[in-house]
């Protein structure tokens, strides 16, 4: 084999310039900066262009990764942003905030072959930070305007997705969210250092000059009646999220010094934006011993913010071993990097302390096969010990938050609170009632941004198809 005939054998896989740990614990910039010098273009080309394209059948989104690669390595930098967006109205996003690792680049043939996996987030980023900043912008698909309406309520991922579908399709929409700025959890839970504010900023400039409304600091059903959106608009999309914390209930909880997950990232996002109001309590961890409890991206985002808050020593608690962590691979490598102690195999039993957390109780676990492929953690009597803690931060996951008019309106909802959609005679992503549409988390409960991204494209396919019909039988 030849450097020239297999490009990925002269250039090694390599991610954009890392900033070294001493300085990025300092302050809460991204980690990575952009390519350089043809780097992307370098990469681009470790594309062997397999034939069948596992990394796109790796991406929930189908991206068509392989052809803008190309593009990429013939430095056709807009024409990939382009094409980028064909399948994903959010690829800046994207390209910083999926588990690569465990889809498209996971399903890299060059990584199945121990070579490493092309750079495909990364590349992803870069491409479409360079267009914008050449001034490209994503094409409208018809310049006329449809005379329809769609309210979008939520301005996350899946109604930014939504929004940018609909908008460039000659849909007039508005976006209402009860922040004061766009993003729902892009924005108020994933920390800065690793999705900066002004990208989100960015990409609501791109949509306000498509023509997206935002209605900020807008609570449906507090400030605006929702029967007010079912009688002005001729669709409703809902993307009201998962912001209801997992309770696990541990005796203790309630002890100063014990901290919900996403009230606290919340805090320290409307810290730094200089938002934070009288309800964002963030607490002050400068010299303290943090406890973080689970395992997920949550979690590494608690114990990588608790590390630039100035925390003495930061723990991270999960009841399985690493290989079972539902967390990015990458994450917890940062995390370790960043000084994060990791302790495996221990379930959390009670927070302990005279009126404040003084220690963790938890008990040894040993794993077990539960028949369904993955590990589950079982106590063993008598392991029982104590980790010290000043500060514990409670990181279990988050319940769909389905708003209280759903009822009202006929759209069901499950057990678990999410939203119902599709089945027997409805269209994807359509709710029992035929005029309201759902997705991301408020479907699927807390899940990754790519997928919130997918149910923001097909419920706006939808919603276009269902407007068509009624026009042709009018």
């Amino acid at each position: 084999m030849s450097e020239k005939t297999f490009p990925f054998l002269k250039f090694h896989r390599a991610l954009p310039q890392e900033v070294p740990v001493p300085i990025r614990v300092l302050g809460h910039g991204e980690i990575h900066g952009g390519f350089v010098n043809g780097d992307a273009g370098d990469q681009a080309a470790r594309c062997i262009d397999c034939g069948n394209p596992y990394c796109s059948w790796g991406c929930p989104l189908g991206n068509r990764i392989p052809q803008w690669l190309q593009l990429v390595r013939d430095g056709r930098i807009e024409d990939a942003a382009s094409l980028m967006h064909e399948t994903n109205p959010l690829p800046e996003i994207c390209g910083r905030v999926c588990p690569q690792d465990r889809l498209c680049e996971g399903a890299c043939t060059l990584e199945e072959g121990g070579f490493g996996a092309v750079t495909i987030g990364g590349i992803e980023r870069w491409v479409t930070d360079e267009a914008l900043r050449r001034g490209w912008r994503p094409a409208l698909h018809t310049q006329e305007r449809s005379g329809r309406r769609v309210a979008i309520v939520g301005a996350g991922p899946a109604g930014l997705a939504a929004a940018d579908r609909l908008v460039r399709a000659g849909v007039e929409v508005d976006v209402f969210d009860r922040h004061e700025e766009i993003g729902g959890l892009l924005t108020f839970g994933i920390p800065a250092f690793k999705l900066e504010k002004s990208v989100v900023r960015t990409r609501r400039s791109v949509l306000e000059e498509l023509g997206v409304r935002f209605r900020l600091g807008t609570e449906v059903g507090r400030d605006l009646p929702f029967a007010t959106l079912l009688r002005e608009f001729d669709a409703v999309f809902l993307a009201t999220g998962a912001y209801t914390n997992v309770d696990a209930q541990l005796p203790g909880q309630q002890l100063d010094g014990v901290y919900a997950a996403l009230p606290f990232l919340i805090a320290n996002t409307r810290r730094l934006l200089g938002t934070a109001g009288a309800g964002d309590a963030l607490p002050d961890l400068a010299g303290k011993r943090v406890v973080v409890l689970g395992g997920g991206d949550t979690a590494m985002d608690c114990v990588r913010s608790s590390i630039r808050l100035g925390a003495a020593r930061v723990s991270c608690v999960y009841r399985r071993d690493e290989a079972n962590m539902p967390g990015s691979r990458r994450e917890v490598k940062y995390a370790r990097d960043e000084g994060v102690e990791f302790v495996f195999q221990r379930q959390p039993l009670a927070i302990h302390g005279e009126g404040r957390a003084q220690c963790v109780r938890v008990v040894q676990t040993e794993l077990v096969s539960d028949g369904r492929g993955r590990a589950q953690s079982r106590a063993i009597p008598g392991s029982e010990q104590d980790l010290p803690a000043d500060v514990v931060i409670q990181a279990f996951g988050f319940l769909a938050s389905p708003p209280d008019w759903c009822a009202d309106h006929g759209i069901a909802t499950d057990a678990s609170g999410r939203i119902v959609v599709g089945g027997a005679g409805r269209a994807r992503q359509q709710t029992s009632n035929p005029k309201v549409f759902a997705g991301g988390d408020t479907v699927r409960g807390a899940d990754l941004v790519v997928r919130a991204v997918l149910d923001g494209r097909e419920a706006a396919r939808a919603i276009l198809a269902q407007l068509q019909a009624v026009t042709a039988a009018t």
